[in-house]
């Protein structure tokens, strides 16, 4: 934000001086105040009285959506009230930054920001929505929802600002996904969606529509452009998508200087994208031509430059050909962006080791937004998955054979939830899930792995050790010992400890005995030894020693799951001077 300050008394100038060094912003004299700059700027800040301020700017005051910021912060730097522009135009958040950076208190007084609650005016801007009213204005909107008046938040996509309002969203505000489930009793429906959403009958809406749409072009050469925007518009229209959800205009490089691609960007005020047609031949459509293969390289542009516009999403009006006048022939197709369709997905998400603070951001950011969840429940805890909404299923697969943790998934996929199947840990370790993406792959279903802290990690937390130490040990070896599932015979515990590393060994209490055996082929009887059970876990328990004493230790504890086994001499070590922090080392570079 481009701000001017005027220090309007002596006794401000330090505060004035530091405001605009912050603010990189200009200074100018009160006397410079006019209708004309007044109205140039993105924000004033005022240094000294309020009343002088707000007699300074009342001449020129017009409309609260194009005046700029107004802030005025007294002379001792104790206060600063953002008196024009509030939320709308930024002076509010304005106000906060100016107020950390002087260690003084923001006087915000707008109600909805005061209250926790949406600022419903700027939400658009804020996530590149388009916002439209319907039935009311934005004031009388605003005014329902700061009165807490029932309101329905539906919400058709998955982004940021989707995940933004599901997670905030106040007790008056009842979330649903589909237009049916829209509450009775509503006086208010806020519709995030990039479909045409009709309210009930007399009840008010206030629309955002992302730009989630790629709008896919073709066309002969010189094609005449009158009508041809028109005629999407109506196929947009007759499928139920909104005009304004098209945000990228895509076509093949042959073709990015026709008249009718440049008009189509013109009317949807979208972005213009251009593939090259060894781009668009790579993407499977289902109506390839001939025709286009022979004229232009690719046997898709339309349908594969919609695709590709929005990262491979599905198409949602497949190619359709109009001839609007002789020698005007153009092909069109519609895809919904792959990114934010509120489709079937499975997140596969790493719960970390056990403690819900240890999840990592993106994995509590699913399990906020999910539909259903699905955890390991012998090794996961339950209060991880405390951050789920009210209406989501969480359940604990511990006691569901393969078949039917599938199943599950399969009916909240195929209505369009999202699925998040919980492990422990970080998924890639021990996580069991190669069979179910294999299950996954062979039904085309969506999903991503998100990556958690594993437990040997948190194990070297706890331990407060670092497990490799300079010149000594700088291999970590994640391994298990070989119970009911057989071990490769190059991977066996004897041949491992052959290297004397820091070894985290999983899943393998059961079998102690058998395992400080092998690793006494190698290792010293006098290795230091950890046994950690339910790391991070309110009942973590770790008993160290030496390796003689490893299966007594986990006899005396009756250990079994949930159990690392540590061994190595970087346990509790303090040895060894790394390299980083020496005299000769040049880490830093300088000009």
């Amino acid at each position: 934000m481009k701000a001017t300050v005027i220090n309007i008394s002596p006794a401000g100038e330090n505060i004035a001086r530091l405001v605009a060094e912050h603010l990189q912003a200009e200074r100018v004299a009160l006397a410079s105040l006019n209708a004309a700059t007044f109205s140039a700027r993105e924000a004033w800040v005022f240094v000294g009285a309020a009343g002088i301020c707000v007699r300074a700017v009342a001449p020129f005051i017009g409309d609260k959506h194009t005046d700029p910021a107004v802030v005025c912060v007294d002379s001792t730097g104790r206060w600063v009230v953002p008196l024009l522009g509030g939320h709308a135009g930024g002076a509010n958040d304005l106000a906060r930054r100016l107020a950390g950076l002087l260690g003084a208190e923001a006087v915000v007084t707008t109600l909805s920001d005061n209250a926790g609650l949406w600022p419903l005016d700027t939400v658009g801007e804020r996530f590149g929505w388009l916002t439209e009213c319907e039935g009311a204005t934005m004031n009388d909107i605003m005014a329902r929802f700061v009165n807490r008046r029932p309101t329905a938040l539906l919400v058709g996509i998955r982004d940021r600002g989707a995940h933004y309002l599901e997670t905030t969203a106040p007790p008056h505000v009842t979330r649903c996904y589909r237009s049916g489930d829209i509450p009775a009793d509503a006086e208010l429906v806020i519709a995030l969606s990039p479909r045409v959403i009709s309210p009930p009958e007399g009840v008010p809406m206030l629309r955002f529509i992302p730009r989630s749409l790629t709008l896919g072009v073709g066309c002969r050469r010189g094609a005449d452009p009158t009508g041809a925007a028109a005629e999407v518009e109506r196929s947009l229209r007759v499928t139920g998508w909104h005009r304004g959800a098209v945000g990228v205009i895509a076509t093949i490089e042959l073709k990015k200087d026709e008249p009718l691609v440049r008009a189509m960007g013109e009317h949807f005020a979208a972005t213009l994208t251009i593939y090259t047609a060894e781009e668009l031949a790579a993407v499977e459509v289902p109506n390839p031509s001939g025709k286009a293969l022979a004229a232009t390289g690719s046997p898709s542009i339309a349908e594969a430059a919609a695709r590709l516009g929005a990262h491979g999403g599905e198409l949602v009006i497949e190619k359709q050909r109009r001839t609007l006048t002789p020698g005007a022939d153009f092909t069109f197709a519609v895809a919904e962006d792959a990114l934010t369709a509120r489709r079937g997905h499975i997140e596969i998400v790493g719960a970390g080791p056990g403690d819900p603070d240890l999840i990592s951001v993106r994995g509590r950011q699913f399990l906020e937004q999910a539909d259903l969840i699905l955890y390991a429940g012998s090794l996961v805890p339950r209060e991880v998955t405390a951050c789920a909404r009210p209406s989501a299923t969480v359940l604990s697969s511990a006691a569901m054979t393969l078949d039917e943790q599938f199943a599950l998934m399969r009916d909240h996929y195929d209505c369009g939830g999202l699925v998040v199947r919980l492990h422990t840990g970080d998924p890639c370790i021990y996580g069991a899930i190669g069979e179910q993406m294999a299950w996954f792959d062979a039904h085309g279903m969506s999903y991503h792995i998100t990556p958690g802290i594993s437990s040997f990690q948190a194990a070297a937390a706890e331990l407060q050790s670092q497990f490799t130490i300079p010149e000594r040990v700088q291999t970590i070896i994640l391994t298990r010992g070989e119970g009911r599932t057989p071990m490769p015979e190059r991977e066996k515990l004897s041949l491992l400890a052959r290297s004397q590393s820091t070894m985290c060994i999983f899943l393998s209490t059961g079998i102690a005995a058998e395992v400080q055996s092998q690793l006494l082929e190698h290792y010293p009887p006098t290795t230091p030894i950890a046994v950690c059970h339910h790391l991070t876990w309110p009942d973590q328990r770790i008993w160290r020693g030496e390796l003689s004493e490893l299966a007594d230790i986990v006899e005396r504890g009756n250990l079994t799951l949930t159990t690392m086994i540590v061994v190595g001499e970087a346990i509790g070590n303090r040895g060894g001077e790394s390299r980083l922090y020496a005299a000769d080392f040049k880490h830093i570079f300088r000009p």
